[in-house]
């Protein structure tokens, strides 16, 4: 069965993407940047690959022909002209997260062997202090912001202004460089501590059979606009955002933070979102208050069924205050890198607001499987993508098993480490270390990771996670931990903990308590109500309350093992 939905330009890397989407919607706006309050610049795909160009030309001017390239700052349109003037025929990119404190940034730039880095203002001064260390290969520091160059550190717009000068004299070093693409084109850092941290090796075919996948399944086109929010430097966000904008020739707006997302939806009139469930529970919460106050809250409770039964479009008309809040153009929100809560999703949807589930990984460049607007069950992540193949290994009678994939999207190897390659590489199957199940439509159900599952005395699983997501609905609950505990008296016999992370005033008014001996009661009995639905062998048996965040990643994944060496210190 051919899991196309739509035509789809067929590319063979993100140079020839470049060129053909150029000829296609040339003319058309790709970014639409703003400047101050109700003061936008814009600048269309025609101009977006001319600053490549130029970037890239002047680059290789400066000597950084086949070099490594890191990129570090916050989401905007420089650091993608960066990117692709990286990739697209000077050498290799490297971007790097934002969010790493000075001594993991120094070993990451160490552990690339980059030899220049592009940045925003806010990594100048840590970045001359990194450049002076002979640990490294660092020569080259450029300024996104900088005007012009000034004391060693060369400017962006001016390295284009610099590229036209060179095109135009003749220079074509970077316009007429060939691409492999199959060698690795991009390093990308898996989130963890650097000691532990792999880099992933991507190449423009791995990437490109993404795009071309995922725009055969999705309907995104060159009159969407995609709002640009999370960090570009993740694969998510680096694939499913910014590139794909540029394959479908679409428009990128920028977020301006977290609190402004539903205000920057609305004011950009986006049509397509790409984000983390957090976020879709927060922009819900916003339409939840909306709809109280509207007083329609309890309408759709009642009348669950009577929308249940209707169509997309019968509710998107239904419910057009509430689209309108969101700036009445949403036709698809996508929901990845966590598990997404089976309400949340089913409540969306039933505003007629398209909420669908991907998953991926940065191994598998990312995109393995998406829900669409054909293909979709509630709480899945839909079906693979049509070059991808999914298998379960290892199952147990519930049919939950390791999820393993093959297709052209995986990556080429751990760079320099073929132990860690081989571990999971396996006969061109890639063993993503997650739990899944496949239903008989080929749906494909995450069930959590492999490493985290807590095996019981009676050979129960349980799926942290799982629980995770019922405790995070009490309300004061922030966020929540569950671990196995022995018992002191059978150290075969393991019992279910919870510590959970509360917010000590909103659970004051909310249950209208006061000391700290009544705030772990009640949110003991809340645990307690949570037991009575479950099977006995998952019920929590132990509780932690704290106001202590947990130990989280950068990409704000949760370090069960620093956590549990935490409660255990």
């Amino acid at each position: 069965m051919d899991k196309r939905l739509y035509n789809y330009l067929k590319i063979t890397d993100l140079k020839d993407m470049l060129k053909k989407t150029r000829k296609l919607y040339g003319e058309k706006k790709a970014y639409k940047i703003k400047i101050e309050k109700d003061k936008y610049i814009t600048y269309t795909h025609n101009e977006v690959r001319d600053m490549v160009d130029y970037l890239g030309t002047a680059l290789i001017d400066l000597g950084l022909k086949d070099k490594r390239i890191a990129i570090i700052g916050e989401n905007r349109y420089e650091w993608e002209i960066a990117y692709l003037s990286v990739v697209c025929g000077t050498g290799i990119v490297v971007p790097l997260d934002k969010s790493l404190p000075e001594n993991e940034l120094e070993d990451l730039i160490e552990r690339s062997e980059v030899e220049a880095i592009f940045c925003s203002k806010k990594y100048i001064e840590t970045l001359e202090k990194i450049k002076y260390s002979e640990k490294n290969k660092l020569k080259n520091i450029i300024s996104m912001d900088l005007v012009e160059h000034k004391e060693g550190r060369y400017s962006q717009k001016e390295l284009i202004e610099k590229g036209k000068e060179l095109i135009d004299a003749g220079d074509t070093n970077f316009t007429n460089a060939k691409i492999n693409p199959e060698t690795m084109s991009i390093m990308l850092f898996t989130s963890g501590t650097t000691a532990k941290s792999k880099v992933v090796a991507l190449s423009h075919s791995n990437i490109c059979s993404n795009l071309m996948d995922i725009g055969s399944v999705l309907n995104v086109n060159s009159e969407d606009i995609l709002l640009s929010i999370l960090p570009i430097h993740h694969v998510f966000e680096c694939t499913v955002g910014f590139l794909f904008s540029l394959y479908t020739g679409a428009q990128t707006v920028f977020c301006d933070g977290l609190r402004h997302v539903v205000e920057n939806l609305k004011e950009y009139n986006v049509t397509v979102m790409a984000c983390v469930p957090a976020i879709y529970e927060r922009i819900f919460m916003i339409i939840r208050k909306q709809l109280e106050k509207q007083g329609r809250l309890q309408e759709i409770l009642n009348n669950e069924e009577k929308y249940r039964n209707s169509t997309m479009e019968e509710r998107k008309k239904a419910f057009k205050e509430i689209h309108d809040m969101l700036g009445g153009r949403i036709k698809l929100f996508i929901s990845g890198a966590a598990a997404l809560d089976k309400e949340i999703e089913e409540k969306y949807r039933l505003l007629g607001i398209n909420l669908v589930q991907g998953y991926g990984l940065t191994e598998t460049s990312p995109v393995v499987a998406i829900g669409t607007e054909k293909y979709h069950k509630v709480g899945s992540i839909g079906k693979t993508v049509p070059n991808v193949e999914a298998k379960i290994v290892d199952e147990n009678k519930d049919g939950v098993g390791e999820l393993v994939v093959k297709g052209p999207n995986i990556m080429l190897e751990y760079y320099g480490n073929k132990r860690a390659t081989n571990e999971v590489l396996k006969d061109g199957w890639f063993y993503t270390g997650d739990l899944a199940r496949i239903d008989e439509d080929g749906y494909i159900f995450i069930c959590g990771r492999k490493k985290s599952v807590i095996v019981l005395k009676n050979g129960k699983n349980i799926f942290p996670e799982e629980m995770e997501n019922l405790v995070n609905k009490i309300e004061g609950v922030k966020e929540s931990f569950i671990f196995g505990k022995q018992r002191t008296e059978d150290k075969d016999d393991i019992r279910i903990n919870v510590e959970i992370v509360y917010d000590k005033e909103l659970v004051k008014d909310v249950y209208k308590v006061n000391t700290d001996d009544e705030i772990y009661d009640v949110i003991l009995k809340k645990i307690k109500d949570i037991n009575r639905i479950m099977p006995n062998y998952k019920a929590i048996r132990g509780l932690i309350l704290t106001e202590e965040p947990l130990i989280r990643t950068t990409t704000n994944k949760l370090k069960r093992q620093a956590n549990l060496d935490r409660i255990n210190n």
